[in-house]
């Protein structure tokens, strides 16, 4: 059991059966075994822009199986080549701001094992290139279909879909537009609403 931050080596490559263990403050993601810290908790302006956005995907009239989650939530991904669903061999573990997941089986207590086919993200002060890079591949090579990268800061909104296994741009979207759901066709979302603050 880890109880400080600190006595982790970022050198050293863990495991999810390792992140269970940890018994500090601080929250932290694990991609491909590398530690994350996060920031704090994120600032109000997120919170608002999450909760905005919330508001209008649960406006959506049926769901059927999918569910909606938000953060914090872990989604244990699996590196297509080496693991299995076992906690020792998970090397990645991370909490999109939401997530919507349409495959029941991949749920269990501890929250989501594989891809989530919609993932949410908001970027924050905190957010470095190098986590937004590895994330964006993540996403890409575990199969998210629908990745959604929102700035706050310049009201902006980022749409990748997969095609073929690798991301298309699909569009960037401004405070003043409505956003369409790709893998949801009769969902839409009015940014102007989720960057009210």
């Amino acid at each position: 059991m880890v109880t400080k931050f600190e006595d982790l080596s970022m050198d050293k490559i863990y495991t999810y059966a390792d992140y269970l263990t940890w018994e500090f403050k601080e929250r932290v993601e694990l991609i491909k075994g590398r530690i994350f810290k996060m920031s704090p908790a994120p600032n109000v302006r997120h919170q608002i822009v999450s909760s905005n956005l919330l508001q209008q995907i649960w406006k959506k009239d049926d769901w059927n199986q999918c569910k909606v989650f938000h953060a914090p939530f872990d989604v244990r991904l699996l590196d297509t080549k080496k693991s299995k669903k076992k906690d020792k061999e998970i090397l990645t573990v991370i909490q999109p701001d939401i997530c919507v997941l349409c495959d029941p089986s991949k749920l269990d207590e501890q929250g989501c094992v594989g891809a989530p086919d919609w993932i949410i993200e908001i970027l924050s002060p905190g957010n470095s290139k190098k986590e937004l890079n590895n994330k964006f591949d993540l996403y890409e090579e575990n199969g998210v279909r629908e990745y959604w990268l929102v700035s706050p800061g310049d009201m902006t909104l980022n749409v990748f879909v997969l095609k073929k296994g690798k991301y298309q741009h699909a569009k960037m979207y401004s405070n003043e537009e409505i956003a369409n759901v790709e893998i949801f066709p009769d969902l839409k979302i009015d940014l102007e609403k989720v960057f009210e603050y």
